[in-house]
């Protein structure tokens, strides 16, 4: 079926986590079409993410928008989902003797954020019995921390947004943007819709639609992660186990539904494409691991990659481009993406909007600047 000459206030490109949350936002006040390549939404980087929430993970600003998405976690709209979003899962950041001096730099940075403390390898080992005597020296643990429920969350957005008037669109390839007089024309391959605004939320492809809309680039960079399943030993891995993260994300290893999930925590640069694991970082990945847990690897149940994007300083990007008028960009999210989606969506919807963004989220410490596409920041890296 062909679409000619709809007209819609938002147009949404990318049905991902980014995608689904802001475009059912917006659908509140407006008139929304959200529009995907793939035949269903989420395929690659939302539907191939490890999904944990941690208010102690990555840069100041996104720590900010996990604390600021926490409420939705805990207490989510009503009739937004009929399944519990968050399951309690402890994280434990760990190093060796040699990286002692990094996991206290690390508690120093996130002390009173949450429920975290500092333990020692042994308090580690007992929560953590595959863990190889010896080899931690301490740990920053975060209690509070939890598995997303992905599915649950994405598919809650898009109900939403269906529920608000909004439209999904699936395979539905952007092959043309054009603005004239401040309306946006955009072609895709099921034919041409219209929009006062247009909202980029294509995650690895933000910068090749950003190109099609003839604004300037931010500099994305797809990166591969890998992930594989494999069986614990005795068969079944217990659900109380901590996540533990090498503390310089060397590795991780997380309990998941009975089996083990293992990652070298790769961040290989890669064009935006679907992504496939590589014999070597499986290999890799295995070595790491073993180097640190009791498990001896003969099977892998399952193994797959994702692409994580980021611009230089490692923060999102969420705004309007200053080039063109009505081009908002909400892209760059890492591998934050899904923990800091509800309070992303809010912001970018305030912003869309012209709003100011809502009071509880500046409260946690989310700076506009911060974010911008203008950012001085973007195009290069903060140590």
């Amino acid at each position: 079926m062909r679409f000619t000459g709809e007209h819609v206030d938002y147009v949404v490109i990318g049905a991902g986590i980014a995608g689904a949350s802001v475009a059912a936002e917006l659908a509140a006040n407006g008139s929304v079409l959200l529009i995907e390549r793939e035949n269903q939404p989420g395929y690659h980087t939302t539907g191939r993410s490890a999904a944990l929430f941690s208010q102690v993970y990555g840069p100041d600003q996104i720590r900010a928008l996990s604390r600021a998405s926490s409420r939705f976690y805990q207490n989510p709209p009503p009739g937004f989902t009929e399944h519990q979003l968050v399951h309690r899962r402890p994280v434990a950041l760990m190093g060796r003797s040699d990286q002692a001096d990094t996991v206290h730099a690390e508690f120093e940075q996130v002390r009173g954020r949450g429920d975290v403390s500092l333990i020692t390898g042994n308090q580690l080992r007992e929560m953590m019995p595959l863990l190889r005597e010896g080899y931690a020296a301490c740990a920053l643990l975060e209690n509070d921390s939890a598995d997303i429920e992905v599915h649950a969350l994405h598919q809650g957005y898009l109900r939403q947004l269906r529920e608000r008037g909004g439209q999904l669109r699936t395979t539905s390839e952007v092959l043309g943007l054009s603005n004239a007089n401040g309306c946006w024309s955009i072609e895709t391959n099921q034919g041409r819709s219209y929009a006062s605004t247009v909202i980029n939320t294509a995650g690895a492809w933000a910068d090749e639609i950003a190109g099609l809309a003839g604004t300037s680039r931010v500099g994305l960079v797809p990166k591969r992660r890998t992930a594989l399943i494999v069986d614990a030993p005795e068969g079944h891995a217990d659900n109380q186990w901590p996540m533990v993260v090498d503390i310089d994300e060397q590795f991780y290893l997380k309990p998941d539904a009975g089996k083990l999930l293992l990652s070298p925590a790769d961040e290989t640069p890669s064009p935006p494409c679907d992504a496939q694991p590589e014999e070597i970082d499986i290999a890799i990945c295995i070595d790491r691991v073993q180097q640190a847990f009791d498990l001896d690897v003969r099977h892998i149940g399952n193994r797959w990659a994702g692409l994580r994007s980021f611009v230089a300083d490692g923060v999102p990007v969420v705004g309007y481009a200053d080039d063109v008028p009505g081009f908002f960009w909400l892209a760059g999210q890492g591998g934050y993406g899904i923990q800091t989606a509800p309070a992303m969506a809010r912001v970018a919807a305030a912003l869309i909007k012209d709003d100011q963004i809502p009071d509880d989220i500046a409260e946690e410490g989310v700076e506009i600047a911060r974010l911008s596409p203008l950012r001085r920041t973007l195009t290069s890296e903060v140590t």
